[in-house]
């Protein structure tokens, strides 16, 4: 599993028996080795979640039908779909975080920059400071599965309030900063991590597709035509 990256499908069976779970001593080749199931069909309360990862499995590089929210059901919410994939890309982007702390290191990175023009400060602190990129890496994913598995903000993966929705812009902020410095400092890692993943052009599309990020934040090329040079924003 050295080149992949491990989304944990629930592990409740389904209504016609089928165990969704990779047992253990399962092959590689084995792994989530089940049908699919239809939306309309997943009774449980992470519903979303297992949609979002049977539809990545299926193919990474479809990320219109990723991000497709699938046909309404009674008492769906959107607030959830936006949150489960702010879950799921974030579990996803560990994998990254891991394959950078082989070059990016403290002595070799003193701080977390994109381009000259973007200097950023960890808020992991009492008072937001400057930190080593991996540092800073490490808190901003950290501070992220904390906020999302926060039972004050997020209790339920059923309906979310409107309040606590307001809080993923921030984490959308904070973590597209390792997209952009891995981009301008590391990036055949990023290109390797990019290609069998697609993860930042799902992220971009994502928070443009919700307004989660301005345009002119998202600094890293996701398509082919798109202008290689950097916007001089601050």
């Amino acid at each position: 599993m050295e080149n992949d990256v491990q989304l944990s499908p629930p592990v409740e069976t389904t209504t016609h028996g089928v165990l969704r779970r990779n047992l253990p001593g399962t092959r590689n080749s084995d792994l989530y080795g089940w049908p699919d199931e239809p939306y309309d069909e997943m009774d449980s309360t992470l519903s979303v979640q297992q949609h979002i990862q049977q539809m990545i499995r299926a193919d990474y590089k479809n990320i219109d039908g990723i991000l497709e929210i699938p046909p309404p059901t009674e008492g769906q919410d959107e607030g959830v779909w936006k949150y489960e994939h702010i879950r799921q890309l974030c579990m996803e982007l560990n994998g990254l975080a891991v394959k950078l702390q082989a070059e990016c290191l403290p002595s070799v990175c003193t701080q977390m920059i994109a381009t000259k023009q973007w200097i950023f400060l960890c808020a992991a602190h009492n008072s937001p400071k400057e930190c080593p990129a991996i540092d800073y890496t490490r808190h901003t994913l950290d501070g992220a599965a904390s906020l999302l598995n926060s039972v004050k903000y997020f209790p339920s993966r059923i309906s979310i309030r409107e309040a606590s929705l307001q809080k993923l812009s921030s984490v959308c902020r904070r973590v597209y900063r390792i997209f952009s410095h891995a981009y301008y400092h590391h990036r055949s890692v990023y290109d390797e991590y990019e290609e069998s993943t697609y993860l930042c052009r799902r992220f971009s599309v994502f928070v443009m597709k919700y307004n989660l990020m301005a345009r002119d934040h998202l600094i890293v090329p996701i398509d082919e035509n798109e202008d290689k040079n950097p916007p001089n924003t601050t």
